[in-house]
């Protein structure tokens, strides 16, 4: 039996299933009571308190304009609803069309990309640490990460040397208890969020993750992305906390599991449920190759 995702989440066409193992080296405090932790080890699975980058938006430039008008969400308020037209919120919130209508590019099953991994609520999130690499896993589509934390310092010529990646090529160092992270290197494709917002190959991503409690993750982001949006755009603070000890299994097995988009599935779906419920028809006789 599947678990759902919680009330609220974002609707998708694959299965949610939250299988998570919790690694987090805890040590009670006999003099106080209270549990002590190491704030430099973020190891464990965590989950998210965020749908999304941020709503307060900052101008784009031209080209953020044309690239923002070409991405074609189907979350936020439907376009053209009286919700949509009287919300305050910014427009990239407001103009959403059917499933079957959209370009997201996780209707065909592509990376998401590392902004909208990192804000994705409900799929939890495993951070595996060593004193050369933090790997964070994220359950949903599969996706791995690797912060480099062995003195490396990205190059400034970074979209040059590597091939572009989804989730960009990251480093990071400590400033006492706070591990900030650097990213570049970003392929243009992906969405900063499910909303449409897009980012260059010139984007840069700072992240400072912050372990303020045995069972509480901070993080904060900033995006810098020139050739997109005028001024650096900051993430709304996220909020990490353990996964629940009772949410960790999945029948007899304890772990996260490969949530993969698989895209021979996603398509049998959009060809069964998401492009009829857009009006794009309903083929007869057609049934999974």
């Amino acid at each position: 039996m599947k678990r759902m995702k919680p009330t609220g989440a974002p609707p998708c066409g694959m299965l949610m299933i939250q299988v998570v193992l919790l690694s987090v080296p805890l040590v009670a405090d006999a003099q106080n009571g209270q549990t002590r932790f190491d704030s430099r080890d973020l190891s464990g699975v965590w989950i998210g308190d965020q749908y999304a980058y941020n709503p307060e938006v900052p101008n784009f430039t031209e080209e953020g304009k044309r690239r923002f008008r070409n991405n074609i969400p189907s979350y936020g308020e439907e376009k053209g609803t009286p919700a949509a037209m009287t919300s305050e919120q910014h427009v990239g919130r407001r103009r959403s069309v059917p499933p079957a209508l959209n370009n997201d590019p996780v209707g065909q099953c592509n990376p998401l990309g590392l902004t909208r991994l990192l804000v994705f609520r409900p799929s939890p999130v495993e951070i595996i640490q060593t004193p050369e690499k933090i790997v964070q896993i994220f359950e949903w589509s599969w996706d791995l990460r690797v912060i480099w934390t062995d003195g490396r310092s990205l190059p400034d010529d970074v979209g040059d040397l590597y091939l572009p990646e989804f989730n960009g090529y990251s480093a990071g160092s400590w400033d006492g208890d706070t591990l900030i992270v650097e990213t570049a290197g970003f392929d243009p494709r992906a969405w900063v969020d499910h909303f449409g917002y897009p980012m260059s190959a010139d984007a840069r991503l700072e992240e400072r993750w912050r372990r303020s409690g045995p069972d509480t993750l901070e993080l904060q982001m900033t995006l810098t992305d020139p050739f997109i949006y005028e001024t650096p755009w900051d993430s709304a603070p996220v909020t990490y906390t353990r996964y629940p000890v009772e949410e960790m299994t999945y029948g007899d097995w304890v772990g996260i599991v490969p949530d993969r988009c698989v895209p021979e599935d996603e398509a049998f779906f959009n060809r069964t449920a998401r492009d009829p419920a857009g009006g794009l028809g309903f083929p007869s006789g057609d049934s999974r190759p």
